[in-house]
C-alpha cells in the first residue's frame, strides 16, 4: 500500500448471525482514503454505512477481510492496541455530539489528550487555541447544555482535531442541526480539511454536502460504487 493512503479496506465483509439466520451487510469491500482527501459515503437507511464506518474505525470486527491504518493491519490488532492507534490517528464527529455533559467545552476537547496523559499545560493551551479557531474562544467554560447545537458540533470538531489525526470520520455530523447551523459546521469541516490536510470521511444522506467532497461512494446491495461529484466529475480515485 502506498504511504499516501491513511485508511484502506481489503475484501472487507460483515455478516451478522442470529440463530440459524445469517444477514450479510456487505461483502468484498475495497476502499482507500488518501491523505488530505474529502470522501463521502452515501446510501439508503439500513444499507450499512454506519456499520462500515465502525469497521473502518476498529469499533467492530469484520467477518472477512482487513482494515489498514497508515499501512498497519488495524483490524487484526487487540482491542487495546486498536484503541491506542485510534487515539493517535483518528478523530470522530457524530450526528449527536457525544460530549460529556458534566464537563466544560475546554475539558471535552482536552479529553483525548488526558487519555494519552499528555502534559496538561501544553494540552490546555492547544485545546484553547483550537476552540478559538472554531469560533468558541468565548465558550471555553460553558457546558454542553449551555451551548447551541451548532456550537456543540464545533466543540466535537475541535475534540476530533486535538490529537492531530491522519483522518476524521464523521457520521451524519450535520444531521441533527438546523439548515444554517449545518451549513456552518460543514463549511468549518472543509476549511479545517484544507488548513490541516486531515483526511475527512463523511457518512451522509445529504447529497448537497456529498457533492462538496472530492469523491462519493454509494453503498448499495452490499457493495461500494463510485459516483460523480461536483468536485470530481469522473468519480475516479485521486492518484
Amino acid at each position: 500500500m502506498s504511504n499516501s493512503y491513511v485508511l484502506e479496506a481489503k475484501n472487507l465483509g460483515k455478516t451478522y448471525q442470529e440463530g440459524v439466520i445469517e444477514t450479510q451487510v456487505f461483502r468484498n469491500i475495497d476502499f482507500r482514503l488518501a491523505a488530505g482527501e474529502k470522501l463521502a459515503i452515501v446510501g439508503a437507511s439500513g444499507s450499512g454505512k454506519s456499520t462500515l464506518l465502525h469497521l473502518l474505525a476498529g469499533l467492530d470486527n469484520p467477518s472477512s477481510g482487513e482494515v489498514l491504518l497508515l499501512g498497519e493491519v488495524f483490524s487484526a490488532k487487540s482491542e487495546g492496541k486498536r484503541g491506542k492507534l485510534r487515539n493517535a490517528n483518528m478523530g470522530f464527529v457524530y450526528q449527536f455530539h457525544h460530549l460529556l455533559p458534566e464537563f466544560t467545552a475546554l475539558d471535552n476537547v482536552l479529553m483525548p489528550l488526558r487519555i494519552r496523559r499528555s502534559n496538561l499545560n501544553e494540552a490546555t493551551a492547544k485545546a484553547t487555541a483550537l476552540l478559538e479557531h472554531v469560533g468558541l474562544g468565548h465558550r471555553l467554560k460553558h457546558k454542553p447544555a449551555e451551548l447551541s447545537g451548532g456550537e456543540r458540533q464545533r466543540v466535537a470538531i475541535a475534540r476530533a482535531l486535538i490529537t492531530d489525526p491522519a483522518c476524521i470520520l464523521a457520521d451524519e455530523p450535520t444531521g441533527n442541526l438546523d439548515q444554517e447551523s449545518a451549513k456552518q459546521v460543514f463549511e468549518l469541516l472543509l476549511e479545517l480539511n484544507q488548513e490541516f490536510q486531515t483526511a475527512v470521511l463523511i457518512v451522509t444522506h445529504d447529497m448537497q454536502l456529498a457533492n462538496r467532497m472530492d469523491r462519493i461512494l454509494r453503498l448499495k446491495n452490499g457493495e461500494l460504487h463510485a459516483e460523480e461529484s461536483a468536485q470530481n466529475p469522473s468519480g475516479q480515485t485521486p492518484a
